[in-house]
């Protein structure tokens, strides 16, 4: 997607081919800085202090981390220190452990000496393969957009929770690629923008890129979705997600579950869109056996903006001494969810209607 109307992807290896360059995600919206991850630790930091975040982010960059390492030890004890180290920076977004089965397994089959190459190169197809699977995910996507637009005959309103475009991915993104592909094909789209507390990707992000991209789009307060529902002014909601499980229930960011009782209570569709990798095939019950990663407190009792010189400001806005608790994600279940938006089409919530998309799981 743009920014300044140049196309950008959110990683890329380094020209010297030494390390990794990705957009540091805690800049934005004020700032568009790169950052270069020139090893194990700084891949691993950058996924813990969400410089870069989003599923399929995550992952991509968790191989990428992976192929850093092998420059470093590519024996075994080395790669399997190194999948240890990533794997313990975030526990909800499952696309972590996929990356890393997916470059263990096939890195435990050579010598260390091809190692460091064969990791560059797979990290690499994933990256690409991220491209493809989102492009894919907003062609499907997108005819829900189009279908509104043909049934209401104005501009089809979007609601949207968290970040879930291409700066969660490697490009084009997962909710907002079928907003991207609708829009590119001239269909009329607004998206309701939630600011998403504590840490804003809404406000920060995803109004960042809507607005690169030309979009239009609103930033609304959190709690403002429901409302704007009992007055007919969201068509459908498209979210992202950070684990799906094999019956349907959807992990995403915190306040995602509300949207969709209140989505529920206006017979507003509700969709998540999220490629077959953040599919955790183990798991039945969201709720009782997703881990919900519990983050610094900090982020609640505080806030990040722009000062009145440009500087950066990070301000208290809590009743001092008061104690807070911060869950990163929630679990919709998938009674509440209309659809699961895929690279490989539209699927119900359910175990048999993803089983339908994803046959080869049939058994997982």
């Amino acid at each position: 997607m743009n920014i300044a109307g140049r196309p950008t992807r959110t990683i890329r290896p380094a020209a010297d081919g030494a390390a990794v360059e990705v957009i540091d995600q805690t800049r934005l919206p004020h700032e568009v800085a790169t950052l270069r991850l020139a090893g194990l630790v700084e891949a691993a930091a950058a996924i813990r202090t969400m410089v870069v975040r989003g599923a399929p982010l995550i992952g991509v960059t968790a191989a990428y981390g992976i192929a850093l390492a092998m420059g470093e030890d590519a024996s075994d004890a080395g790669l399997a220190r190194a999948v240890a180290t990533l794997a313990a920076t975030r526990p909800t977004a499952v696309n972590l452990r996929w990356a890393l089965d997916r470059m263990a397994a096939a890195l435990r089959e050579l010598p260390p000496g091809e190692r460091r190459e064969a990791a560059w190169r797979l990290a690499g197809e994933m990256a690409e393969e991220d491209v493809e699977t989102c492009r894919a995910i907003g062609r499907h996507g997108a005819v829900l957009i189009g279908d509104a637009h043909r049934r209401t005959g104005r501009a089809v309103n979007v609601l949207t929770h968290c970040n879930a475009g291409w700066l969660a991915t490697v490009d084009w993104g997962t909710a907002l690629a079928p907003v991207y592909a609708a829009h590119d094909a001239g269909v009329p789209v607004h998206v309701w923008v939630d600011e998403t507390r504590p840490r804003n990707q809404g406000a920060a992000l995803t109004a960042f890129e809507l607005g690169q991209h030309g979009v239009p789009h609103t930033i609304v307060a959190d709690n403002a979705g429901g409302h704007l529902m009992q007055h007919g002014r969201v068509d459908l909601c498209i979210v992202g997600s950070d684990r799906t499980t094999a019956t349907g229930d959807v992990a995403n960011k915190i306040g995602t579950y509300l949207k969709a009782l209140a989505a529920r209570d206006n017979g507003v569709p509700f969709y998540a869109a999220l490629p077959g990798s953040t599919i955790d095939w183990s798991l039945e019950d969201g709720v009782a056996q997703i881990p919900i990663e519990e983050r610094d407190a900090r982020e609640v009792t505080h806030i990040t903006g722009r000062g009145e010189d440009g500087s950066l400001v990070t301000v208290g806005i809590a009743a001092p001494g008061s104690p807070a608790a911060n869950p990163a994600f929630d679990v919709t279940p998938a009674r509440l969810v209309t659809g699961l938006v895929t690279e490989r089409g539209i699927a119900p919530a359910s175990r048999a209607g993803l089983a339908a998309l994803f046959p080869e799981a049939r058994g997982a």
